[in-house]
């Protein structure tokens, strides 16, 4: 059982900041449309975050190594906080591709400090349930913040405000709730060679995530729309895949603490393929149909990048989280910076049912560099398998299963 009481106030800052930010992405593009902003320049917008999110990655290693994980912590809340307030203050496009530059950079270093502080407070035994865990707090405010947005409306300054203060009450967790003292990064100096030279399997994984999870959050409203939905339907199948990653987070971080956590890796990815290509083929313009179908895709796909980050993490050194995080989160980016715009040019190409035919296609993609590595780093692919049937002959549960249906234990009468 892993203990939680000394991580609480570290998840409960990650929960309010992650509403806050979660909160950011809908309004901007929901008062942008408003205001009357051109569409290209909107997603301006969007690529200024990740050019940020990479940059930060590239140097918020070094700023932790030289102040510390709360010092960090605290700066960058802070800048983020008034650049939310600045967004409402100076309604102007231009401007806003600025700040979403900046809000970028600052929120990629806040999720590395939260990440790298959660990896080196646990074992490796714990690393995945913990970060599947961090995930379903993640997918649970998200989703919870954007009912703020039909109860202040997007108009005024209410709503801004609002999420400016969230990013500033998530400082007081960690400033008064948490006396420990994350371990600085050894190094200083970003290498995405060698965080590759770690764990290719995660760097990959996490381009992965980028081009599929990313596409889906931008695009998945559109495919909705054009397949018949009305504005309530299309908020409910985003809700449904959101809540379905929710819901097999914990029990795949569960078994991959106990398995060879690429195999985990490889089951996920697999259940988004077959969820992807169910949707693609066979969903239609069946809202019903459609619910269910990315209700799995959101339950195999989502939990991704805490499979990927606990699997790189295993393999760091103690001095290494920071920069793994850093990694991780840069790897994350590029995906995230390309996926939408690929997926619009496949939905424009080939129709929109055709854009979960490409998440299918990159999902294998992952599945088959997977198998690859794992015949060339690791142990051979035959005793991976005994140790899994093992586990599962072993079960209590499976066992009382089976002493059931042979009718070796029957309750008393």
């Amino acid at each position: 059982m892993v203990n939680l009481k000394p991580l609480l106030p570290l998840l409960t800052a990650a929960g309010i900041l992650l509403a806050g930010n979660g909160l950011q992405g809908t309004l901007i593009a929901l008062r942008a449309a408003q205001e009357g902003f051109d569409p290209a320049l909107v997603g301006f917008m969007g690529m200024g975050y990740f050019v940020g999110f990479m940059i930060s990655c590239l140097f918020a290693a070094r700023l932790i190594r030289a102040v510390g994980h709360i010092r960090v912590f605290a700066a960058l809340a802070a800048i983020a906080a008034a650049g939310s307030l600045l967004l409402v203050l100076v309604i102007d496009p231009y401007v806003w591709i600025a700040l979403r530059f900046v809000l970028g950079f600052c929120f990629a270093g806040l999720f590395m400090t939260i990440e790298s502080w959660l990896n080196g407070a646990v074992a490796n035994a714990e690393r995945a349930r913990v970060l599947s865990l961090y995930r379903m707090i993640d997918l649970a405010v998200v989703t919870g913040a954007q009912f703020l947005i039909p109860a202040f409306g997007v108009a005024g300054f209410a709503l801004f405000a609002v999420m400016a203060m969230m990013i500033c009450l998530s400082l007081v967790p960690v400033s008064l709730g948490d006396r420990s003292n994350p371990m600085p990064p050894e190094e200083i100096r970003f290498s995405a060679t060698a965080i590759w030279a770690i764990s290719p399997v995660a760097c990959i994984g996490c381009i992965t995530i980028g081009l599929t999870n990313s596409a889906f959050r931008l695009m998945g409203p559109i495919y909705a729309g054009n397949i018949g939905m009305d504005t309530a339907d299309v908020a409910l199948f985003i809700s449904a895949g959101i809540v379905g990653g929710a819901v097999l987070q914990y029990p795949l971080g569960w078994l991959s603490d106990r398995l060879d956590r690429r195999w985990v890796l490889i089951t996920s990815t697999t259940g988004a393929v077959v969820a992807g290509l169910f949707l693609a083929q066979a969903a239609g313009t069946s809202a019903l149909l459609n619910y269910a179908g990315i209700f799995v895709f959101g339950a195999f796909a989502l939990p991704l990048y805490s499979l990927s980050a606990a699997h790189a993490n295993d393999r760091a050194k103690p001095g290494q989280f920071v920069l793994v995080a850093a990694g991780l989160s840069f790897f994350f980016s590029l995906g995230a910076s390309i996926g939408p715009v690929l997926a619009a040019w496949v939905m424009k190409t080939f129709g929109v049912s055709a854009f979960f035919t490409y998440t299918s296609v990159v999902h294998a993609s992952l599945v088959v560099v997977t198998l690859w590595r794992m015949r060339v780093r690791g142990r051979p692919l035959a005793a991976r398998t005994r140790r899994f049937v093992t586990l599962l002959r072993t079960s209590p549960v499976l066992t009382r299963m089976a002493q059931g249906t042979s009718g070796q234990e029957r309750p008393e009468a």
